[in-house]
């Protein structure tokens, strides 16, 4: 297994920990060896390399309980990053 699709099996590991139904939120193989953050909890993918992203699903992505109807923007992610 490589390190992308070990990055995007934890980082799916941890969106379902935080309450995530895969339609709502989740990681998916990307183009050219990318990740791509998406769902419809966040208002377009966000697309990098798999190590960010799961970085991201770890550091920055609330849980579902504390997200609630609000929507995540992926600029808004990249500024925390």
């Amino acid at each position: 297994m490589s390190d992308a699709t070990d990055a995007i099996e934890q980082a799916n590991a941890l969106l379902r920990e935080k309450g995530y139904a895969e339609r709502d939120l989740a990681v998916h193989t990307g183009p050219r060896g990318k990740a791509l953050l998406k769902g419809n909890k966040i208002i377009s993918p966000l697309s990098d390399e798999a190590e960010v992203v799961l970085g991201v699903v770890r550091e920055l992505v609330p849980s579902a309980g504390e997200l609630g109807a609000k929507i995540l923007r992926p600029a808004e992610l990249r500024q925390k990053l």
